[in-house]
């Protein structure tokens, strides 16, 4: 008892190792993918300063950088990289972020840092020139705590000294847009009102304009001289009614004038009433706090950053409200959104797939034994007929919640577009009815692809049921295929298309079309225009998983009442350097054929499973060992009487996973064939080793023909390495 609690010990240990060691991979993954989306040059640091992802943006600054710590990239910015590390470290012990700034040859660099659990820190270094910092008008770059980063020329010959911190010329701190101040210069007393702008989380800009009395239509006379700050500014009263506005801000939301306006004709509210927002922000408790809205352009709808500040006092007292301009900000937040609820989607489709391949497998494979022993006269006969066939179709369901993960097994192959398209005419004509009709338009000498043809057949069958469903009154379908050659990269829908040759197949329609709205979320799982049982939203999403996994990609346009066009991109193909798929489609109802001989290693976690294998093979005449994990089949194997001639494992196991334990016992035992079975595609367990030599892969669910098949072709030598 006590070995065996021991052993379950050791097995959930091994488990949580390697929990924890997918669940780092994942959080990096994910911490890649932020990187990537900032338009900021970043990098992850991981163990002992140790560069572990640079992203694009820094990757185009540093063409060719192959530094390996971080104290080789902190070199190209700063003479001494220790100050900046021992900064940032003294900061993240007491804070979730961490900023330097330096003065550099070429202006300023801010190194900010964050921490992230399991995988270490994300940096991101932003870089200031001189030029862009000393501006005509007289300026200042201040941190977090009002020390003075940068003093533009103007501010600098105003003082003896150099400044330090702000409170040496301004006594209020923080400052908000429009405050006025009273400067004491080397050349007399000056009345300014500033201008306040982030640059960064840690850095503002503040610059400092005469106070004038001029007026403009847009303009009161004290903001004549904040006409021109490329700060996006607006002027608002408490009941909300916009009292002035710079040409930036104007420019920002895309009106002409803003007189005679309210704040909510030009903003939508921060999910609560405008007036609550800006009484809160008038008694001082919404301060400085930023809402991201939405602007109502008259062209254009763009996202704004809003910062409330009071100004004035008495009946003057009013609000000013900062702008910043964040649509682009918010288009990669909405698309890194996406991906991670796609992944999500993914990943749940993906290990409830694999669970269900293992049942099906159980189940389809004690079918095929029924069936062995009933001719098609027995009374059970038909029913176990039902059994497989509805088998066969709960393992084309888990196909699809594959096709979206993108982990489906695909059987590729050189493919003629015209020939598919011709074989599947008939049966795409009986789909889109007699108010329908079907054309097919096909460009002389249309180069092959390559790809499974079963799933290339629904992908086609997807998009004309579709189009189908979209033209209730009838119309015409067309599908038009021709090639396509880019010489340069194309950027559509947010995805860049690398240059290269093309196979393109349009499906277009003359249906309803598809509202902007909804066009973007089209290829999600579980969406559909249909009404409520017309559909279940898992058609395009199958169609874009298909698609990605073949090495596609996929685009849709659309409008309202004139209809829908969906793009294919196909890879050119050469046909000569096509692959040879290894384990072939086993028949309708299981054949035992002719006896074999052997020795099966059967190692499968999977009870009903094993089981299952284990009288298939004995069947056969193959003599079976079976093991329930990779552990005791590496004991069994120390024997050295033991002889084995095949191995039958399962992949992904507690503890050694299956390409782990074969290549120890191919060490000692390097003739032993090798079979592996798995709910998971082949590619899913890759772990950057070489393939093991010869080995053939059998996707889960496999009939009880196809697993005998396998095995003798293995000891036969007659399949080829999948």
């Amino acid at each position: 008892m006590a070995l065996a609690v021991l052993a379950t010990c050791l097995v959930t240990a091994a488990g949580l190792q390697a929990f924890r060691s997918q669940l780092t991979g994942t959080r990096l993954t994910l911490a890649k993918q932020l990187c990537e989306l900032s338009g900021e040059p970043s990098i992850i640091i991981g163990d002992r300063n140790r560069i572990v992802h640079l992203n694009k943006a820094m990757r185009d600054r540093l063409p060719g950088f192959h530094g390996e710590t971080i104290e080789h990239l902190l070199g190209l910015w700063v003479a001494t990289d220790r100050d900046v590390r021992l900064d940032l470290e003294r900061q993240l012990k007491v804070a979730d972020r961490a900023y330097h700034v330096a003065q550099t040859q070429t202006g300023l660099t801010e190194f900010s840092a964050k921490r992230m659990a399991g995988v270490g820190m994300i940096w991101t270094i932003q870089e200031f020139s001189k030029a862009d910092l000393d501006t005509d008008l007289p300026s200042i770059i201040v941190g977090q705590t009002g020390e003075i980063r940068f003093a533009g020329g103007a501010v600098r010959d105003w003082f003896q000294n150099p400044l330090k911190d702000v409170t040496e010329i301004i006594e209020a701190w923080p400052l908000s847009n429009g405050d006025r101040c009273r400067i004491e210069t080397l050349d007399g007393d000056q009345n300014y009102r500033l201008g306040v702008s982030s640059l960064s989380e840690n850095l503002t800009q503040i610059m400092f304009f005469p106070a004038v009395a001029e007026a403009s239509p847009n303009v009161e006379a004290d903001w004549a001289a904040i006409e021109d700050l490329p700060v996006p500014l607006l002027k608002v009263s408490h009941e909300g009614k916009l009292l002035a506005s710079n040409r930036e801000a104007r420019q920002l939301l895309g009106i002409a004038s803003t007189q005679g306006r309210r704040l909510s004709d030009v903003l939508d509210g921060p999910g609560r009433p405008i007036n609550d927002w800006l009484a809160q922000a008038m008694n001082g408790a919404g301060a400085h706090v930023s809402e991201f809205l939405r602007g109502r352009g008259e062209h254009r709808d763009t996202f704004v950053q809003v910062t409330l500040s009071t100004a004035g006092s008495g009946d003057g007292l009013h609000l000013i409200a900062v702008l910043n301009d964040v649509t682009e900000l918010k288009t990669l937040e909405a698309q890194f959104v996406q991906s991670q609820k796609m992944q999500a989607i993914g990943q749940l489709a993906g290990g409830v797939a694999h669970d269900f391949n293992n049942l099906l497998t159980a189940i389809s494979g004690h079918c095929d034994l029924l069936l062995l022993r009933h001719d098609e006269g027995h009374q059970n006969y038909a029913d176990l007929i039902q059994i497989h066939q509805n088998t066969n179709r709960a393992a084309s369901l888990v196909g699809q919640l594959l096709a979206f993960s993108r982990k489906q097994n695909l059987q590729f192959e050189t493919i003629d577009l015209r020939d598919t398209l011709s074989d599947l005419t008939h049966l795409l004509n009986r789909l889109v009815g007699e108010k329908i009709t079907l054309m097919l338009e096909h460009e002389d000498g249309l180069a092959p692809i390559r790809a499974d043809r079963r799933q290339l057949e629904q992908v086609l069958m997807n998009l004309v049921v579709n189009a189908r469903d979209a033209m209730q009154k009838g119309g015409k379908i067309r599908v038009v295929t021709h090639n396509l050659t880019l010489d340069a990269q194309m950027r559509k829908d947010r995805v860049v298309v690398p240059p290269g040759e093309y196979v393109v197949v349009n499906v277009v329609d003359e249906g309803s079309g598809i509202t902007p709205e909804k066009l973007p979320k089209i290829f999600e799982p579980f969406f559909t225009t249909k009404r409520t049982g017309e559909g279940t939203g898992l058609g395009l999403s199958t169609v874009y998983g298909i698609v990605k996994q073949t090495g596609g990609y996929i685009f849709a346009e659309s409008e309202v009442a004139k209809g829908t066009t969906f793009s294919l991109l196909f890879p050119k193909h050469d046909a000569r350097s096509d692959e040879v798929v290894a384990v072939p489609r086993p028949p309708e109802t299981p054949q035992l054929g002719g006896k074999a001989e052997g020795v099966v290693l059967l190692v499968e976690d999977e009870s009903p499973v094993r089981a299952f294998a284990s009288r298939a093979l004995s069947l056969k005449g193959f003599s079976v060992l079976e093991a329930a994990c990779a552990e005791a089949a590496l004991k069994m194997l120390e024997d050295p009487e033991l002889k084995v001639d095949v191995f039958v494992t399962d992949v992904i196991m507690p503890g050694l996973d299956g390409p782990t334990w074969v290549r120890q016992a191919l060490k000692t035992r390097p003739e032993t064939q090798v079979v592996f079975v798995s709910g998971y595609p082949e590619d899913a367990f890759e772990d950057g080793e070489a393939p093991i030599p010869n080995a053939v892969f059998l996707p889960k669910p496999f009939s009880l023909t196809a697993l005998t098949q396998a095995v003798q072709g293995q000891l036969q030598g007659e399949l080829e390495p999948a």
